[in-house]
């Protein structure tokens, strides 16, 4: 897991919201004329300018304006915990490293004090240099390679668990949901896309899985490619081992065609437990319908028993009616909350007092899973962590950890057959 390239994209739209939409929700915030960036001091009283990075274009596009979304409802919320006000500055990554690092000089120039960004782990990296030379604090909001906070960086900062918790979290809970429903599979077979994202996190699986007393056995590991347009050999591959569950790693469009080939080839496993995105997605449930119910996903997510996530929630909703809050929203959100904590705290602009400022964050009042938002020496959050969460009746259920759960797993998935 220290592939710096990791990507976790997926590619298709989400829900509605254009690329359109967006920019022009965000028409009204202000972008302050060209500054010297390294020794910018301003006093507090006016609003923070933070720059915030995110694949708005290509590849990514989607799920950059998905994270876009925990930008437009934080307002109203950081005034109600009576935060300063936060002048949002956006940028474009394109999807690309390049233009991150490029767009990420043209907010600094442009007057950025803080950054935000970049949902990607290498766009992410890539910005954090760029932090780093010009000595301006960067808050990731999504990013798992876990080399980022490794380099020793002063400005760097992140409040999104690292891919080694997402794994060791994703077995432990495991453990947890086969004690809570009385069963476990005696043997799975791993499916994962063979891209950078799934080749990584299978090489992490093969290194974290054996610390643990797993109950099953890997009968077999499949690797399929990206952009596969049919699944049907793999799927057939996968029920021929017999088999009791699947453990996957894959993105929107491929979790879409594997469960279509399920349903096609008769097969319910017993569990689909995943350990990367596409079958919690909105796009998945409004393709599949009640097809949708039944995977397991292990993700970074909200503690929907904590207060701030009950009023993220609301916002989202009113915001956007059709979409469930989600990663992108919770920790895009929370980045923005570290930024506007740190300034009111530091009570200036300037780029040393604000990152030490956003060094010394203790934020308990939060949204994410774990015990609240504070940074080691190498600016991680080694408290946040991950949740199980189920597709039930098309909601998305936290079922562990225990502290945060709100119903038991349903085990096994109900047939396809009988929905």
């Amino acid at each position: 897991m220290t592939d710096k390239n990791i990507k976790m994209a997926a590619a298709s739209a989400v829900g509605g919201v254009t690329r359109r939409t967006v920019v022009a929700g965000i028409g009204a915030a202000g972008i302050v004329a060209g500054t010297s960036p390294f020794s910018i001091v301003r006093a507090a009283g006016g609003p923070l300018k933070v720059g915030v990075l995110l694949p708005r274009s290509g590849v990514q596009a989607g799920i950059g304006q998905d994270c876009q979304r925990g930008v437009e409802v934080a307002a109203p919320i950081l005034k109600e915990l009576g935060l300063p006000e936060l002048q949002i500055m956006n940028g474009d990554t394109e999807s690309n490293e390049q233009t991150a690092r490029a767009q990420a000089e043209k907010l600094i120039g442009d007057g950025a004090q803080l950054l935000v960004g970049a949902f990607d782990s290498g766009q992410s990296a890539a910005i954090a240099q760029v932090a780093e030379q010009k000595g301006i604090p960067f808050v990731i909001n999504i990013a798992a390679a876990p080399q980022i906070t490794e380099q020793g960086y002063k400005y760097v900062f992140r409040n999104f668990p690292t891919a080694v918790t997402i794994l060791t979290d994703a077995f432990k809970q495991q453990l947890e949901i086969f004690k809570q429903v009385g069963s476990a599979p005696k043997s799975v077979v791993f499916l994962h896309v063979n891209d950078t994202f799934g080749s990584a996190m299978a090489g992490g699986i093969g290194k974290v899985m054996p610390k643990f007393d797993m109950p099953y056995k890997v009968a077999e590991t499949i690797a399929y490619d990206r952009a596969a347009r049919d699944l049907s050999v793999e799927i057939a591959k996968a029920k021929a081992t017999g088999g009791d569950a699947l453990l996957v790693v894959s993105r929107l469009n491929d979790a879409i065609l594997l469960t279509r080939e399920l349903v096609k080839q008769r097969w319910t496993p017993e569990a689909i437990l995943s350990m990367g995105p596409g079958w919690y997605e909105d796009q998945y449930f409004k393709t599949l319908g009640k097809l949708s119910d039944g995977p397991i996903s292990f993700v970074p997510w909200y503690d929907p028993k904590k207060k701030l996530s009950e009023t993220l929630k609301a916002a989202m909703k009113k915001a956007y009616p059709d979409v469930n809050m989600n990663t992108n929203h919770v920790y895009t959100f929370e980045a923005l909350l570290v930024a506007a904590d740190a300034y009111k705290r530091a009570g200036t602009g300037n780029s040393k007092e604000l990152t030490e400022a956003v060094r010394s964050t203790n934020i308990t009042d939060n949204v994410s899973i774990g015990e609240g938002i504070r940074f080691n020496a190498k600016g991680q959050n080694d408290t946040v962590g991950d949740a199980s969460i189920q597709n039930v009746g098309g909601e998305l259920v936290v079922v562990a950890p225990e502290k945060a759960a709100v119903a038991k797993a349903v085990w096994p998935m109900p047939p396809y057959d009988k929905r």
